[in-house]
This record gives C-alpha cells, sequence and structure tokens, in this order.
C-alpha cells in the first residue's frame, strides 16, 4: 500500500520526451489498468485509441495544435497518444472517460513511464477530419473526445517538482 500512495504522490506530468519506445509488455499494462477505472454504473462508457504510428500520432498533433491556434507539437515529442473518448448516450460520459485517464497517468508512473493529459480532444474530433479518424478506428458520432495522455520516457527538463498542496485542500466533516 505504502508503493501506491507514494505512486500517486510522485506522478508529474512531463513536456519534453526522449524517442526511447515503450516495452509494449509496459504499454499493455498501463491500457489494461485504464481499462479497469470505475464507470457510472458499470457501464465502461470511455474507449481508448492508442496510437503508436508515428504519421497518425503527428496528424493528431496538428489537429491539436490547429485547435491552439499555434505551430508547437502539443504533445511535446511523446511517442505514444492515447485518446480517450466516451459514449454521449451515458450519462456519466465525461467523468468516465476522465477516470481512465487517471488510471492511465497513474499506472504509467507506477511502471516508470512519463506522462501528460493533453486537452482538446473534443474538439479535435468534431473536426471533420477528426470524425474521419474516428470512423477508420469504428467508433461513431455518438462518442465524444474526452482527453489524451501522452506516453513515453521524458528528458529530465520536461519535469517539474510539486507545487506545495494549498491550504484548506482537505476539509473533514466529523
Amino acid at each position: 500500500m505504502k508503493e501506491t500512495i507514494q505512486d500517486l504522490k510522485s506522478r508529474r506530468s512531463c513536456r519534453a520526451y526522449t524517442d526511447q519506445k515503450i516495452e509494449e509488455n509496459v504499454l499493455d499494462q498501463i491500457l489494461e489498468a485504464g481499462s479497469y477505472a470505475p464507470s457510472g454504473m458499470g457501464k465502461q462508457s470511455a474507449v481508448m485509441v492508442c496510437i503508436e504510428n508515428k504519421q497518425v500520432r503527428d496528424l493528431v498533433a496538428q489537429l491539436n495544435a490547429q485547435i491552439m491556434n499555434a505551430d508547437i507539437d502539443p504533445f511535446y515529442g511523446a511517442g505514444v497518444v492515447v485518446v480517450v473518448f466516451a459514449d454521449t448516450r451515458v450519462n456519466t460520459y465525461r467523468d468516465d472517460g476522465n477516470l481512465v485517464i487517471g488510471n492511465l497517468l497513474n499506472a504509467a508512473n507506477a511502471l516508470g513511464v512519463d506522462s501528460c493529459y493533453i486537452y482538446r480532444a473534443r474538439e479535435v474530433f468534431k473536426t471533420p477530419k477528426g470524425k474521419e479518424l474516428m470512423k477508420e478506428w469504428g467508433l461513431s458520432e455518438d462518442y465524444e473526445g474526452i482527453g489524451n495522455v501522452i506516453l513515453g520516457y521524458g528528458k529530465p527538463e520536461g519535469k517539474r517538482e510539486a507545487a506545495p498542496r494549498k491550504e484548506n485542500y482537505i476539509i473533514k466533516v466529523k
């Protein structure tokens, strides 16, 4: 249990990545952890699309950057992008998707893989090209992009120390 708590407390977003590939069995464990996230009424409304193909990864990065109106790599050079979608027909879909993202981030840290939650999936996959990709991946327009999780091995300059926890973060009612 102490390791679990330490993993949760030590996870940090990484914003600079090396070219080192994630071992397939490690990536599979991270994805499996995502699939075990809680979901409203156990409906498992979320779906993960794990992008390892560089061309597809770069296309999704470009679409994401266009939403920002910026000429950058919003995925910071990470080689793997997991796009989390969820079925809008399920009342808890956004929460379900974000719980999957949380599991992905924490599992990655526990396995020595760096990560970061990147927004704008909703906007990217409402574009014509985004809808086209969803169709290729077998996802209907009932699904909405919740967020992106980038995965890889970070460069030291991509990591920061944790900010001090704010006062009154926890309110106990006894």
